[in-house]
C-alpha cells in the first residue's frame, strides 16, 4: 500500500534518518518507538508529504486516504462537540447539500418529460444511492459511540468545543480522524491525554480497524496490544546516525 524507500534526512547538521526502507500493507499495525528527537515524527510527515526528505521516495496510490494526529494542533472553536465531530463526514455532508440543491432545481421545473429533467432525476438517484453506501444513516450513531468511547459524557455533545481543555480538544481531533476511517492512520502519541478506559476503547478500535495503522508511542502496553511490528529508532552518540531496527514480533524488545 505504501512503500518507504531509502529515506535519508539531516537536520541541523545531524543525520536524523539514515536509509529507512519498509512497507506499510493493508491491515498492518506498526509501532514507532525511540527517544524524543529521533526522527519518528519527521518520518510520519514524510509519509504524509508534509516534509521532503534529503533523498529517497515514498510511493503510495493516488487514491489513498490518510488521517494524521500530531502532538500539537490548531483547534477550531465555532461548533458544538457533536457538530465538530460531524465534520469528519465531509464527503457525505457535501453530497447531502448537493441533493438539497438538486431537489430545489427539480421542484422548480415543469418539463417533466424532457431529457434534461430525466437526467436530473437520475443524478439525484445516483447521489442518494452513494450517500446510502457511505453510511449516512449511521452517522449520528457512529459519532456518539466514538465520542463516548473516548470519554466524553452524553451531556458534552451539545457543549461548544471552546469549553474543553487542551487534552479534551485532542480527543475531539482524534475522534474526527477515527470517524473519517482513512486507509492509513498515522498517530503521534495518541494516548497522551487519555484515561485508562479510553485507552482500552481505542486499543479495541484500532485492533478492529479496517485499514493500516502507524503509531508513535511510549505506551508499551498499547503497542503490545495493538501492533504486530515495531520499528525502533536508536542513537548511540551525537556523531552517529540513527539506527533503525525492525522487530517482526508483537511488543517491544
Amino acid at each position: 500500500m505504501v512503500s518507504i524507500n531509502h529515506i535519508n534526512l539531516s537536520f541541523g547538521g545531524r543525520i536524523l534518518l539514515n536509509d529507512i526502507s519498509f512497507l506499510i500493507n493493508q491491515k498492518d499495525r506498526i509501532g514507532l518507538v525511540g527517544n524524543n528527537g529521533a526522527g519518528k515524527t519527521a518520518l510520519l510527515k514524510i509519509i504524509l508529504g508534509l516534509q521532503i526528505p534529503d533523498t529517497g521516495t515514498v510511493e503510495k496510490p493516488s487514491s489513498l486516504t490518510m488521517g494524521y494526529l500530531p502532538q500539537q494542533m490548531r483547534h477550531v472553536d465555532s461548533k458544538t462537540l457533536f457538530n465538530e465531530a460531524k465534520t469528519a463526514f465531509s464527503q457525505i455532508l457535501e453530497l447531502e447539500n448537493k441533493t438539497i440543491e438538486l431537489n430545489h432545481e427539480i421542484e422548480e421545473r415543469t418539463d417533466y418529460h424532457s431529457v434534461n429533467y430525466l437526467k436530473l432525476i437520475n443524478k439525484l438517484s445516483d447521489m442518494n444511492a452513494r450517500i446510502e453506501i457511505l453510511g449516512a444513516s449511521k452517522i449520528n450513531e457512529q459519532i456518539e459511540k466514538t465520542l463516548l468511547g473516548l470519554g466524553f459524557m452524553p451531556t458534552d455533545l451539545v457543549r461548544q468545543t471552546k469549553e474543553f481543555s487542551g487534552g479534551w480538544r485532542m480527543r475531539i481531533e482524534l475522534a474526527k480522524i477515527l470517524l473519517g476511517r482513512p486507509d492509513l492512520l498515522l498517530l503521534d502519541e495518541p494516548t497522551n491525554h487519555l484515561d485508562i478506559e479510553s485507552i482500552q476503547w481505542m486499543e479495541q478500535f484500532l485492533s478492529d480497524y479496517h485499514g493500516a495503522v502507524v503509531i508513535i508511542s511510549h505506551d508499551r502496553a498499547l503497542l503490545d496490544n495493538v501492533t504486530n511490528r515495531t520499528y525502533e529508532f536508536k542513537r548511540y552518540s551525537q556523531a552517529s546516525p540513527e539506527e533503525f531496527y525492525r522487530h517482526n514480533d508483537t511488543g517491544i524488545t
